[in-house]
């Protein structure tokens, strides 16, 4: 929503100073800058991705408009139904949790958190790392090196869709520089036209500059910013994950796990103590 908001604020900023400035838009409508610069751009990205990151940038894209950031709600959600899925392992065994782990999807401890189950990432890596736990015995620090070795790989296989983005986004203004020169050739090619058709190229030929310049300030930089900025949200939420599972395998009592977990929560979306225990205990 904010994405879409902030476009919005752009185009609208951009185009009432130029027309208060006594402009016209029609200038602006320079169908061949608009080729030249998007064109060049989408060419540069075909040139530096490999295929499976364009799987990726075009699989990320679309979150920018949904939104990524987990509500101080869904944590409570996931860190409850962690917290009665090991009371449950605590009761009845390791092997009773085993149908929750295999089928996420269709446990009703679980599915009660819905940010959780749509969210794969988090899924699989809580009930992958869950089913090595059902497998055997395996010590505490192995279990920390093999979730720290996921979540550090998460972070390495995503990065680049930001960072190539961020790349297009600072190589617009030079493009931009370039459907500018070539403007200018047509302008020379044209000099003995008159000045008001050399006007009309010139001007052509700085809607180049301008096109470059605010694609990258206004558009494609910031949205890999954005893009960054939702790997490092779902690092953090995984870091939560972990968290919980360590605590738990160290001994601790589920909400002992909770509590840590917690703590591990960015301020923004953090649920007080109070509020963690009242879920955890049912109250409202």
């Amino acid at each position: 929503m904010f994405v879409i908001i902030g476009i919005a604020v752009v185009i609208v900023s951009v185009v009432t100073g130029f027309l208060i400035a006594g402009g016209n838009l029609v200038l602006l409508l320079q169908i061949s800058e608009f080729l030249i610069i998007g064109g060049a751009a989408i060419g540069s990205i075909l040139i530096s991705s490999p295929p499976v990151l364009l799987k990726k940038i075009l699989a990320q894209l679309p979150l920018l408009f949904k939104g990524h950031s987990a509500s101080k709600e869904d944590y409570i959600e996931m860190l409850r139904a962690f917290s009665t899925l090991f009371l449950t392992a605590q009761r009845e065994g390791l092997l009773a949790i085993e149908k929750h782990i295999e089928a996420p999807e269709k446990s009703d401890i679980l599915s009660k958190s819905k940010s959780f189950i749509e969210d794969p990432v988090k899924r699989d890596f809580f009930c992958d790392t869950m089913k090595v736990m059902l497998a055997g015995s395996v010590p505490p620090h192995e279990l920390e090196a093999m979730m720290d070795a996921e979540i550090e790989t998460y972070e390495i296989e995503n990065k680049p869709v930001s960072e190539t983005i961020g790349r297009v986004g600072d190589s617009l203004p030079g493009l931009g520089i370039v459907a500018a020169v070539l403007g200018v050739i047509v302008t020379m090619a044209s000099i003995n036209e008159g000045a008001e058709a050399v006007g009309h190229h010139v001007a052509a030929a700085l809607v180049g500059t301008f096109l470059g310049v605010l694609f990258c300030y206004g558009f494609v930089s910031p949205i890999a910013a954005n893009l960054h900025h939702l790997v490092s949200d779902k690092v953090q939420e995984l870091i939560i994950i972990k968290t919980f599972i360590l605590a738990y395998v160290k001994g601790n009592p589920p909400f002992v796990a909770a509590e840590m977990a917690r703590r591990t929560i960015f301020s923004d979306h953090r649920p007080t103590f109070q509020e963690l225990e009242n879920a955890l205990r049912g109250k409202k």
